[in-house]
């Protein structure tokens, strides 16, 4: 029912910054939460940020101070501001949203097809 569409990756150099865009395919009124979650092959999925319809945002330690995640209501986009990138950061990034609550750590039921963010001199 909910369709996510991520873009905005591309290569950038360490200390550079990204922006990404999750468009959604209705009202994020309907989405009790959004987040952001990366792969890298071979490793396990990372929570980094997650933003509840109610205003509460939380962030994963390894992200903390460089990362902003926000949502535009009007234009039914989710947003992940990437500050001060580093090598590890390097990964797919997915936007990842639920119709209702979860706690930390559990993903929603719906998942865009990621975008590739690549941090390297």
């Amino acid at each position: 029912q909910v369709q996510l569409v991520e873009s905005g990756g591309g290569l950038v150099q360490p200390g550079g910054s990204l922006r990404l865009s999750c468009a959604a395919s209705g009202s994020l009124a309907s989405l009790a939460l959004t987040s952001w979650y990366r792969q890298v092959p071979g490793k396990e999925r990372e929570l980094v940020a997650r933003s509840t319809r109610g205003g509460v945002i939380n962030y994963a330690d390894s992200v903390k101070g460089r990362f902003t995640i926000s949502r535009d209501n009007a234009k039914n986009t989710v947003y992940l501001q990437m500050n001060n990138l580093k090598p590890e950061d390097t990964a797919v990034y997915h936007c990842n949203a639920d119709t209702v609550w979860q706690p930390w750590g559990v993903a929603g039921d719906y998942w865009g097809q990621g975008t590739q963010v690549t941090v390297s001199s």
